[in-house]
């Protein structure tokens, strides 16, 4: 028996019944299986004023996902990746920054939960933040506090 066909409306509510989507992360999933007449454009038009599509949404379900794990470059870099740009980047970095250092603390104290025993170790500590995407002030934050928890 022949497989069915999925739609292209039917495919794109089953991908963002999985997770939220960014607009251009749904068109390229989504321009993959439109066949000649579909216009996936259109498409994702009509989801975003049925309120399906969602920006904001996606934003705030990725920076759930990584803030407790990176920085605020690397969230925000992979938003942008996302074709997130404007306003909603800005309320973003906003948000972010007040809780970094914060964050970087958790980060560090999961990750080694011990201070740093000479300069060699210190500088592990600070390249593993700064892979994470933390800002130079955050990791500084971190490891001060981390040293002080501690002792």
């Amino acid at each position: 028996m022949a497989k069915m066909q999925l739609s292209l409306k039917a495919r794109a509510l089953r991908y963002l019944s999985a997770r939220e989507h960014s607009r251009l992360e749904l068109g390229r999933k989504l321009a993959a299986y439109a066949q000649e007449g579909d216009d996936v454009e259109a498409l994702l038009d009509q989801l975003q004023a049925a309120a399906l599509l969602s920006q904001e949404r996606f934003c705030e379900t990725l920076v759930r996902r990584r803030a407790a794990r990176f920085g605020n470059s690397r969230i925000l870099m992979e938003l942008q990746s996302h074709g997130i740009t404007g306003q909603v980047i800005a309320e973003v970095r906003q948000e972010l920054t007040a809780d970094e250092a914060a964050r970087a603390s958790a980060v560090l104290a999961r990750k080694y939960g011990v201070p740093p025993a000479d300069a060699g170790q210190r500088a592990k500590y600070m390249r593993f933040l700064q892979q994470r995407g933390f800002s130079h002030a955050a990791i500084q934050a971190a490891i001060k506090a981390l040293e002080h928890h501690l002792n």
